[in-house]
């Protein structure tokens, strides 16, 4: 053990007690017998001692786990970053990081109080620091850890100061300890998380003035959206300080934040002095959003988005979970049958389908070494068109595909429903994918698998745009905001494919496989269903796309099994709210 340490019992368990020296001095002495003035800690000693010594193997010891992190906890606190670092599996990042901690993020009065496994304060003393310009710690330092696996939780409570104000700082950390496979050194396994849990490689911890400055996001009546009442909105309303603060007219706030790698917003962490909000209106509506939120919430892995179809405004999106990765706006699924409005569509330009006309449904069909068949082997002899999308039978659109070229899909769906255009909605987005493909991929891809990729955005466009025959591009910040360009389609939908299309997926809301969520809704409605098999998956993703007036909705549920049934209620009773 370290000179300056000892080991106690508490609960049960090994813990190491370190002194407010936390080390033993050494003086070295030369090959002739002289003295040498450097000093070092115990850890550099212990390193120059093993290299006559066999190296140590196995998991550290309780007895070494608490050394360790005792002794780092102590020089951490006292503001020695070099010898907390010393401690460290990567000494070189740890003592900047460290360094920076004091310097650049003004963390002061550093006290750290290691916490038993069960989560309590482990002993009652603490490693802390009451100077700010790195005095000695204090108090002693506790640190209780099982060596099953090394880890020690510790809470962090500090300071944080620029140019006169401060205001305290207070979270909790862990730390995993570890024995160096070639030297058989105990050591703090370094990671940025063991600093802040929150860190990523490249993130630094700042304070002072933020890069832009906050913003007051409201709804399109003015009503203010804030994280706390709309957890989905969380990351994208960081997102909108970072591209919008400037713009938006307010001052910046004296914050400590983390600065991001990379293309994520900075995270605000503390206010030392608020700065003044600019007002930036966005197209949501917040009494809607709630609905969003409220619907998504009854089930797992779920999102939604709402749109106007007139304008293209997004009136709401919601994700299940709410925080995590943004799949109403930016997900890449197939999105199976509701992909039909826009295969029909093209059915339609090309003369190979009409509203009334007799078409084929068999129970399989082939093409390009694929047999594809429709839901329980479904067959509709004799029937129509209209019949097949109202049931969203599969194998009268893989009849077609004979008859189209490889790119005719791709065109389709960027020529008339604005999909792959590079959309520029203010916030980050997936704006669809429709591949030129062949063979069976070309087949699959008319029924929405293959390599066509969409999220409920690019889905509730293509309803938005099947009720008005017009893409509109989807937004969230009007473009006027900052010059923007919204994408545009080369052209609309003829006329009679419209009307053609909003029989069909009329038909599919009254009395096709979208009825029974639609039941209840009147006026100017259509719908279409669609379930998404993907590899791996027991049930497959649940899609639901329709329209009500000039609202239009999509949802997916991930695994949910058909969509009528799982993402149907979702989109029904936001068409309903809207």
């Amino acid at each position: 053990m370290r000179s300056g340490a000892k080991a106690t019992v508490v609960g049960g368990v090994i813990v190491a007690v370190v002194g407010a020296a936390g080390y033993g001095a050494y003086s070295l002495v030369s090959d002739d017998g002289s003295s040498n003035d450097e000093t070092v800690t115990s850890a550099q000693t212990n390193r120059t001692s093993k290299k006559a010594a066999p190296v140590k193997t196995g998991p550290p010891s309780a007895e070494e786990i608490a050394t360790t992190s005792g002794d780092f906890f102590a020089a951490w606190s006292a503001g020695d970053a070099a010898k907390a670092a010393a401690l460290t599996t990567d000494e070189q990042a740890a003592r900047a990081a460290l360094t920076d901690y004091r310097k650049k993020a003004g963390v002061q009065q550093v006290r750290l109080t290691p916490k038993a496994p069960g989560g309590t304060t482990a002993g009652g003393t603490t490693a802390s620091s009451t100077a700010a310009d790195g005095a000695a710690a204090d108090g002693g330092a506790t640190a209780t850890a099982t060596a099953a696996d090394g880890k020690v939780s510790f809470g962090v409570s500090a300071q944080v100061a620029h140019k006169g104000v401060a205001t305290s700082w207070t979270y909790d950390s862990a730390l995993t300890v570890k024995r160096d496979a070639e030297t058989g050194e105990v050591l703090v396994d370094w990671k940025p998380a063991v600093l802040f849990p929150k860190l990523q490689p490249g993130d630094k911890l700042q304070v002072g003035p933020a890069k832009k400055p906050p913003i007051k996001a409201v709804d399109r009546n003015g009503k203010e959206l804030l994280p706390d009442e709309h957890p989905t909105l969380k990351a994208v309303l960081a997102g909108l300080r970072d591209k919008y603060g400037a713009k938006a007219g307010g001052t910046s706030s004296v914050e400590l934040y983390i600065d991001r790698a990379g293309k994520t917003p900075d995270e605000t962490l503390k206010v030392l002095a608020q700065g003044k909000p600019g007002t930036l209106r966005t197209t949501l509506d917040a009494g809607l959003q709630r609905v969003a939120e409220q619907q998504v919430a009854k089930k797992p892995k779920s999102s939604a988005v709402v749109l106007k179809p007139s304008t293209g405004e997004v009136l709401a999106f919601a994700n299940s979970p709410a925080e995590g990765f943004n799949v109403a706006l930016q997900g890449s699924l197939a999105p199976g049958s509701t992909m039909k409005v826009v295969s029909s569509s093209l059915l339609i330009d090309e003369g190979l389908a009409k509203v009334g006309k007799e078409h084929p449904c068999p129970k399989f069909s082939s093409y390009g070494g694929w047999k594809f068949q429709n839901l329980d082997e479904f067959e509709i002899k004799g029937g129509t068109f209209d019949q097949s999308f109202a049931r969203s039978c599969n194998t009268a659109f893989i009849t077609q595909a004979s008859k189209l070229s490889d790119d005719a899909l791709t065109k389709e769906a960027r020529d008339v429903f604005g999909l792959g255009l590079n959309w520029q909605a203010g916030v980050p987005t997936f704006d669809g994918a429709v591949p030129v493909q062949q063979d069976a991929s070309k087949a699959a891809s008319l029924i929405g698998q293959g390599g066509v990729r969409m999220n409920p955005l690019t889905m509730a466009s293509v309803s938005a745009t099947a009720s008005t025959g017009t893409f509109r591009q989807p937004y969230l910040v009007a473009p006027s905001l900052d010059g923007r360009t919204l994408a545009k389609a080369p052209r609309s939908m003829k006329p009679d494919t419209m009307r053609q299309l909003k029989s069909l997926m009329k038909l599919t809301a009254t009395s096709g496989t979208g009825a029974q969520a639609m039941s209840g809704l009147t006026g100017d409605i259509g719908a279409k269903t669609g379930s998404a098999e993907v590899d791996g998956q027991k049930k497959p993703n649940g899609w639901f796309t329709a329209y009500r007036g000039d609202v239009a909705a999509a949802a997916v549920v991930q695994q949910g099994g058909h969509g009528g049934s799982t993402a149907g209620p979702i989109v029904a009773a936001l068409l309903g709210a809207g």
